[in-house]
């Protein structure tokens, strides 16, 4: 299989011939593999030089997933997309774009405001999220048009031991407004990965009823067990990610190896599972944990040669 015909077998609940797909929301490695970044603020510079940065950010994307065998070529940016898409790449990879408008945990300074707001002022919260809901949909759209055949939507719910919101608050305040961004990019011709960290196990059921194709990142720091949650949830949902990104910065390379074949022996068993971290290539996990992370999946995330039990 292609990369991508592997991402869409995944996505499908299905099982690729060969090997698990895999990629990641965001590789912040670049320098230290490559000698090279892409997080300089766009916003402040000129038409040409936002076209240069764009290229390169381009490029070293196509770098990143050729190294490392990613099935999924993700950028929030639709110039980015479209340049993808002109230089043929969604030939090779699924072009992944960004549209969540539901929210997320709030930040420190505004956490104590948003929880009165949701008790004190619920039509004002409710009309906001109404905004977000439409701004996601329309984002959707515009990926879609620059030539994403799918999105992830990033807003995290949940901490280390829970949602934040209860999970009769999140029925009434994000799940109405997450299943209908999720039924727009669908009718889109959209793949849609949900992302959120943390102990999503409270409102596993709501999130698998929004109907996303797949689920990030399955959390193993919050105690979240990707052979349970691939149980409860039956093939109804793709399942993404569950290598410890904590083992990854600070654990012993045995101990990441053991938690690696766990994630895999849990996730591959009749398909539907993209191997990656538990969240994302940080900038401080060091190079040779992710390393020795992909070099594990080359040799034991096989359909094709199974090196344990994948029925």
């Amino acid at each position: 299989m292609t990369p991508k015909e592997r991402a869409v077998a995944a996505l499908e609940c299905r099982r690729p011939d060969d090997i698990v797909p895999t990629f990641e929301l965001v590789y912040f490695l670049g320098p230290e593999k490559f000698g090279r970044d892409w997080t300089e603020n766009i916003r402040s510079m000129t038409p040409k030089e936002q076209d240069r940065y764009l290229h390169e950010h381009a490029e070293l994307h196509v770098m990143i997933a050729e190294e490392y065998d990613y099935s999924i070529l993700r950028s929030d940016y639709l110039e980015a997309i479209r340049i993808f898409k002109k230089w043929g790449l969604d030939k090779t990879y699924l072009l992944c774009g960004e549209a969540d408008g539901t929210m997320a945990i709030p930040n420190g300074h505004d956490m104590v405001e948003v929880a009165a707001a949701l008790r004190e002022r619920p039509e004002e919260m409710h009309a906001q999220m109404r905004r977000g809901a439409e701004g996601a949909k329309e984002a959707g759209r515009r990926f879609r048009e620059a030539g994403a055949e799918a999105v992830t939507m990033c807003a995290d719910y949940c901490f280390n031991d829970g949602p934040f919101l209860s999970p009769g608050m999140f029925l009434e305040f994000v799940t109405p407004y997450l299943t209908e961004i999720i039924a727009s990019h669908r009718e889109n011709g959209l793949f849609v990965i949900k992302h959120t960290d943390g102990n999503i196990m409270p409102i596993l059921d709501q999130l698998v009823e929004a109907n996303p194709h797949a689920l990030h990142s399955i959390d193993p720091q919050a105690r979240v067990d990707l052979a349970e949650v691939k149980r409860i949830t039956a093939g109804k949902v793709c399942l993404c990610g569950n290598v410890n990104c904590g083992l990854l910065q600070t654990g012993t390379d045995e101990e990441v190896r053991e938690d690696v074949l766990r994630s895999l022996r849990d996730g591959m068993p009749g398909g539907g599972y993209i191997f990656s971290t538990s969240n994302c290539a940080f900038r401080g996990m060091p190079l040779e944990r992710y390393e020795l992370m992909m070099s594990l999946r080359k040799e034991y995330g096989r359909y094709d040669k199974p090196a344990f039990p994948i029925t």
